[in-house]
This record gives C-alpha cells, structure tokens and sequence, in this order.
C-alpha cells in the first residue's frame, strides 16, 4: 500500500524586517505538505494501525525529506525542524498521531538533514482550513532557543473528512534578533545541573 494523495503544496516565508530592524540574517520558514486519503477511513474502529503505517509511513517521510532539501538548498542549510498531521473530521487524532508518530516516518527526516533532536511536533483533528502549525526546534540542540519557532498557515480544501494531512516545516536560520538566550542560561542561574536538569 502507498499513500493515496491528492496533492501536495509548499509554503515559504521569508522574514527580512522584525520589530522594526531589518534581520542580519533573514529567516527562512519552509513547510511541505501532503494531503492524502485517510488509510483508515471508512473501516470504523482499527485496532492495530501499525500495519499499515509501515506500508505508508517511510514513502511519506521520504518524499516529503526531499521536498524540504530541495527548498532550503541543501541538508546543511535547514536549522530548525518539526512535523505536523491533521485528520478531518471523519477520522481520528490518533490516525494523523499514527503517520507521524513513528520511526519509520521520523527518521526519514533526521538522516535527510543530519539531525541529533526528536522532532518538535503537532497534531489535530479538525475540518477542511483548520490552522497547520508546525514546531521547530534546533535539530542538534533542544535548548537552542533561537530556534523555537512555528509557522502557521491554512489550506482552505483540505482536510477534507475523509484526508489526513502530513506536514514537515524547516527553518533556514533562526529568529532575527532572538535576545532571550537559551535554556542553559536559566539552569546555571537556578542553581540546577545543566546536564540533569531534572536532578535524577
């Protein structure tokens, strides 16, 4: 089984002015989408989704690792990464949860572009223009604050009922003048252990 897409789309932003200054380095947002038929729709109550997530799963976070490669120019230049799924209204949070949520399609992604951190990550259930938003993260470093981003968008079609859409998003760079420093920081000033923050 491969997915059954109807189309697919990507959203571009380029930021070059933010809080009145122009950007030393302008920051690029980058989202690629794909808007399939749901694998479970129609078919009530599945108990075990896993089989057909491993059918799907790797195709989907393939072609769509490549669309962002292929955008931000090369491996190297994405900074930031995250990944998004919407179910229409017809199926689960659980089955946009099932596309995303597993190594097969996760993984794709971080070898594409070389990346060390789990996947910031969204997903929802909501009819045709609800609101894509997708997490960023710095891909080698969790508390790189200047990385924490989302991009927001809609598709005014899509989720139909019976669709899921998948999404990963990428940033070139990071917020212009992010000036809040990162998470080390506030550890060291709290006394507590930057490598085990929790203290276990």
């Amino acid at each position: 089984m491969t997915a059954e897409i109807r189309r697919t789309l990507t959203h571009v932003e380029n930021t070059f002015i933010d809080g009145g200054r122009i950007a030393e380095t302008p920051l690029k947002l980058i989202a690629v989408v794909a808007i399939l038929k749901n694998p479970w729709a129609g078919q009530g109550f599945v108990e075990d989704l896993k089989p057909t997530i491993r059918e799907i799963a790797p195709g989907l976070g393939n072609m769509l690792s490549e669309m962002i490669v292929k955008e931000a120019g090369s491996a190297d230049a994405v900074e930031g990464y995250g990944k998004c799924a919407v179910a229409g209204m017809g199926g689960e949070v659980e089955h946009a949860a099932g596309l995303i949520h597993t190594v097969p399609f996760g993984n794709q992604y971080r070898e594409a572009v070389g990346a060390k951190t789990y996947l910031a990550f969204n997903n929802t259930r909501g009819p045709a223009n609800t609101p894509i938003i997708i997490p960023l993260m710095d891909k080698h470093d969790a508390g790189r604050r200047s990385h924490y981003l989302s991009i927001h968008f809609s598709i005014p079609d899509a989720p139909a009922d019976d669709e899921v859409i998948v999404a990963l998003g990428a940033s070139v760079g990071g917020r212009p003048h992010h000036r809040i420093g990162d998470r080390y920081e506030d550890l060291k000033a709290m006394g507590r252990d930057v490598e085990n923050p929790a203290g276990v």
